[in-house]
């Protein structure tokens, strides 16, 4: 018999929607029901909060009264007839404590018992309750939970409290936990976004972010920003996306660290990650084996202010009605704990604190957070920590099972998300193109934050201007976007559109500059969340910021549960540090000197533009953190006339800045000269592009003419600049040839990131590690990859730089065809990687370069299984001086007799062949499904017996082979004869070639030289002859 629960959802789920509607407006009107809580309600919370409220019966009796009211006679009376069916039913009952608990529950005289609510009957006779105390060790177990928290009590006071439903710990707990996934989907399912009255739905703009596993190693206090520039040469790295709901499904089967740290630059998208993460879950989605997941924003953290405090006590401080559960029903469940923004937390992190290991232990804030994370404190739980990257080695390794990265959006991403955000197909497509046109707009594109911003101004230009030349300077768009916040809060208030920059300006003058001047204080001291006394200092009092909500966010922090505190914070960094350049600038044209003491040792009466700027350019350099880097391109941007009139109408004047722009830009110029910082290198570069300044870019192209040669050394940091202008450029090189440039091998590791940007490049004998490796996997995994040939010989890449490299070769936007990775320190171990390269669908190598590697005769045979693959198409195959025998002609005849084998060129010179593994290699020779054509046999021991097996090969397969290297070996006069001589006019060797070198390796070569030479240079047949060495092959 269905219990009335059941009954209940079962007639409700008969009522058309506005009937059901109607029902639950005549159940508002019963004092007992919280109408707040049936405004969303389905069905089964409907039922719910009825029996919660009324009871079963009354549940029932409710029902069926609003029915007839409603005239749905036939429902009623059917819910009517089933109730009373189960009012006169004997029920049997199992217990939810432990499922060996049952007893048997019989109405007698007339009574009316709705098992298992026992309480809250009338008895109108003698009432008869058999017990029999026979426990079995599960009964007992569950009594013992139960007098742990019930003083005494027998048996059956136990199973009683145990079988009423309303009262149970699991039916509160079950309750909790289905309200609770209700409200973390209210909480998350909205985002504010300040170009918008209301708050849109985070699934209507949501994009799909890059997230990749990272290495807790790979942490730098460096600026932000840069990393993102970074991010350009990572995403296509061999680090393979990971999607956010399966974050904790890579974490695997580890039963020690059930903790994941995801890392990334402020504005990244942690948050967008972690709201969407939730929401699929709460939506039923993904994670269902997830019972619970709590947020905890360390902003929010911050505001707890007990000295010390138990979990289960933290938990009722975010999660209110977690005061009616039982702690230890809950903690037994499956549960996630989230931690976003470990960068604003202002807890101690040492962990060598006090062991905890229960919920109800008292400890300090960041002592709960240690023993969670050590496993300590709730080692079952799930544990998830976001942080910039500065902040994220707080966590020691050991403690973390999984790294993750969220890296922005890829350039696919970024597409998608403009063309999300812009209906109108023409405009998001002018949109893109021009951020694909300006480098550094395209590279700040990662960041989610500023394509939101990118969207709204760029989409703003084009209908002001209705123009098709929308280029702007990051310190313009800055500009139009300020004036766009303007407009709208215009448009809210004063219910006015004004399109004259100046008017609009003045209007708001007061306000702007209030913010600048907040920014520029808390930039100093590089905090980026400000209190109300921060902004009151700064004459900002919170009704203002009403008006401006597009400008700063303002966040409603909860202390202890007892009042709200408020902070506040820009909605960007970047945001913050334009503002503060904007108030630099001000107090420039308004000889506020006081206000520019930050970057001057003492108190000047007069300063020049050109002299603020300088000490500005020295500020942000001794910054290790680099949080002025972005600071400096706007103060430097700001500064030029066009972006000053821009302005006008907050900045009272403006200022002729030509000489002082010249005289900064010769001044970055010099110190690029100088300065050895990659990072700080390259953001001068970009201030340089601020300043509308290419003279750089113009002085380094000479540098790559094949008619100029350096005539001095370069530093890392002018290596670095050109580097960056390569990249930026957008053009595509024919070859760039490292040698050119006389620098240290860090300079020349900073050259390497333009070898994304370049058909052919020279990086041979450099000083290069397998680092470097990195940049070449990225360029050739890049979309559009131009790279056809690569040398980089003579360095110590070792095996682990080239599985990077063969990981791109399977990529299916990879073209590299040429690859030399002569003496480079390789093992067998490349040879494993190089093979499966060899044999992916995508491979599109035709020439390769093994020379003087260790690759031993195991490493041939590796090679050889590629090459009768058939996604093979490797053509040339040099591997001279590899420490090769005998042995390994097998491997490579075999792959020479293959009717899938593409060689048609094979170097194994200065290998101990000797006459057997020539005979190997013969055989291969005279099968009709050998096409080779160059065969280089130098300095490998073979005599007149091995002349004797290639001129038979040649006699019985005489049209491919063109090209014979025998140099530096043992042959007799008469022999070589053989080989030069054939009657066959099929014939096709027309240069066996030998020389007159000197092997010291090759005793017997050497006695014969003298001889061989003499005979060359009688035979008027022999076309040439020239040593035929891998430099040669190279030309």
């Amino acid at each position: 018999m269905a219990s009335v629960a059941c009954q209940l959802v079962e007639t409700l789920d008969e009522l058309e929607t506005d009937k059901l509607k109607r029902f639950k407006w005549h159940l508002k009107q019963s004092e007992s029901v919280l109408s707040d809580k049936l405004e969303n309600a389905d069905v089964t919370d409907t039922v719910d909060q009825m029996l919660e409220c009324f009871g079963e019966d009354g549940a029932e009796k409710i029902t069926c009264d609003i029915l007839k009211k409603m005239k749905c006679m036939q429902q009623a009376e059917q819910l009517e007839t089933k109730h009373r069916e189960v009012a006169r039913s004997s029920v049997v009952v199992s217990s939810p404590v432990c499922s060996e608990i049952s007893f048997g529950v019989n109405a007698e005289t007339g009574a009316s018992v709705n098992a298992p609510f026992i309480s809250g009957n009338t008895f109108t006779g003698p009432v008869q309750m058999h017990y029999k105390d026979q426990q079995t060790p599960l009964v007992q177990e569950a009594a013992r939970k139960h007098r742990r928290t019930q003083a005494g009590g027998s048996v059956l006071q136990i199973l009683l409290q145990s079988f009423c439903p309303y009262q149970t710990d699991e039916f509160v707990l079950r309750k909790f936990l289905k309200n609770h996934k209700a409200n973390m989907k209210r909480k998350t399912e909205r985002i504010f976004e300040c170009k918008k009255k209301h708050k849109v739905h985070l699934k209507n703009v949501y994009t799909e972010l890059f997230i990749t596993e990272a290495d807790i190693e790979d942490v730098s206090d460096r600026h932000e920003i840069q990393k993102i520039e970074k991010c350009a040469r990572k995403h296509k790295s061999s680090n393979k996306p990971i999607n956010y709901n399966d974050i904790f499904c890579s974490l695997g089967q580890n039963e020690e660290n059930k903790t994941v740290l995801t890392k990334g630059i402020a504005g990244i998208g942690k948050t967008f990650v972690v709201r969407k993460f939730i929401l699929d879950w709460a939506e039923g989605k993904t994670n269902q084996d997830i019972d619970a997941m709590f947020l905890f924003p360390f902003g929010e953290i911050n505001q707890i202010k007990d000295e010390e405090i138990s979990f289960h006590e933290f938990l009722q401080t975010f999660y209110p009605e977690m005061k009616e559960l039982s702690e230890s029903m809950l903690y037994e469940r499956k549960l996630l704990f989230i931690f976003d923004g470990l960068d604003e937390s202002r807890l101690s992190l040492k962990f060598k604190s006090t062991i905890l290991n229960s919920v109800n232990c008292r400890s300090s804030i960041d002592g709960l957070f240690i023993n969670l994370i050590r496993g300590n404190l709730l080692p079952s739980s799930l544990n998830w920590i976001t942080s910039r990257p500065a902040a994220a080695n707080q966590i020691p390794p050991e403690f973390v099972g999984l790294f993750t990265e969220v890296r922005g959006f890829n350039d696919q991403q970024k597409e998608e998300y403009f063309r999300k955000r812009i209906k109108d197909e023409n405009e998001a497509s002018k949109i893109i193109s021009h951020i694909r046109a300006s480098q550094s707009l395209f590279i700040m594109c990662y960041i989610p934050v500023f394509c939101w911003m990118a969207a709204t101004v760029l989409r703003d230009i084009l209908i002001m201007n209705n123009s098709e030349d929308i280029r702007t300077t990051l310190t313009e768009m800055y500009i139009h976007f300020l004036l766009i916040q303007m407009n709208l809060k215009n448009q809210k208030y004063d219910k006015v559109l004004e399109r004259d920059h100046t008017k609009l300006l003045d209007s708001n003058r007061a306000i702007v500059l209030k913010l600048a001047k907040l920014a520029f204080e808390q930039l100093k001291k590089e905090h980026t969340i400000f209190r109300e006394g921060d902004l009151e200092e700064c004459g900002i009092y919170v009704r203002e910021l009403s008006e401006n909500t597009g400008i700063i966010a303002e966040i409603f922090k909860t202390e202890a549960g007892l009042h709200e505190r408020r902070v506040f914070r820009f909605v960007h960094q970047s945001v913050q540090e334009f503002f503060a350049a904007l108030h630099v600038f001000f107090c420039y044209v308004t000889k506020n000197v006081n206000e520019l003491v930050f970057f001057f040792e003492e108190r000047q009466d007069y300063i020049l533009l050109h002299e603020l700027l300088k000490k500005a350019v020295n500020k942000a350099v001794q910054s290790h953190k680099g949080h002025l880097d972005l600071f400096l391109r706007f103060l430097l941007g700001i500064s030029l006339e066009s972006n000053q009139k821009l302005l006008k109408g907050l900045l009272t004047d403006t200022e002729d800045s030509r000489e002082s722009i010249r005289e900064t830009t010769q001044y970055i110029r010099q110190f690029l000269k100088k300065h050895k910082s990659s990072e700080a290198s390259t953001n001068l570069t970009f201030c340089l592009s601020e300043l509308k300044d290419y003279s750089l870019f113009t002085e380094i192209q000479t540098y790559g003419s094949p008619d100029v040669s350096p005539e001095r050394h370069q530093s890392s940091s002018m290596c670095s600049a050109l580097a960056y202008m390569i990249v930026m450029s957008g053009d595509v090189l024919d070859e760039f040839n490292s040698k050119l440039y006389e620098t240290s091998p860090a300079g020349y590791m900073r050259l390497f990131s333009a070898v994304r940007c370049c058909r052919k490049a020279i990086f041979s004998s450099c000083g290069l590690n397998d680092t470097c490796c990195e940049s070449v996997s990225s360029a050739l995994q890049s979309s559009n990859s131009p790279l056809r040939d690569l040398d980089v010989s003579n360095n110590d890449l070792q095996d682990s730089g080239v599985k990077l490299i063969s990981d791109a070769l399977k990529n299916t936007n990879c073209h590299l065809q040429i690859l030399r990775l002569a003496l480079c320190n390789l093992t067998v171990e490349s040879c494993k990687s190089v093979s499966s390269a060899l044999q992916s669908s995508n491979s599109p190598l035709k020439e390769l370069d093994l020379s003087n590697n260790d690759l031993q005769d195991s490493g041939v045979k590796l090679i050889s299984d590629a090459l009768k693959n058939t996604n093979c198409h490797l053509q040339i195959l040099r591997m001279a001086m590899c420490n090769l025998t005998d042995q390994c002609c097998e491997s490579l005849s075999s792959c020479l007799q293959s009717s899938n084998s593409p060689l048609r060129e094979l170097d194994v010179s200065n290998n101990d062949l000797q006459d057997s593994g020539v005979k190997l290699i013969s055989d291969a020779l005279k099968n009709t499904n050998c096409h080779l054509q160059i065969l280089r046999l130098s300095g490998c021991m073979v005599t007149d017996e091995g002349c004797c097996y290639l001129a038979s090969a040649l006699s019985s397969n005489p049209s491919h082979l063109r090209e014979l290297d025998l140099s530096y070996n043992h042959p007799q006069h008469s022999t070589l004869q053989l080989l030069a001589y054939q009657n066959d006019p099929n014939y096709a060797l027309k240069i066996p070639v030998l020389t007159t070198g000197v092997n010291s390796g090759l005793n017997q070569g050497y006695k014969n030289m003298p001889m061989i030479s003499h005979w060359i240079q009688t035979q008027p047949t022999f076309i040439s002859f020239c040593l035929m060495r891998t430099e040669r092959s190279r030309a």
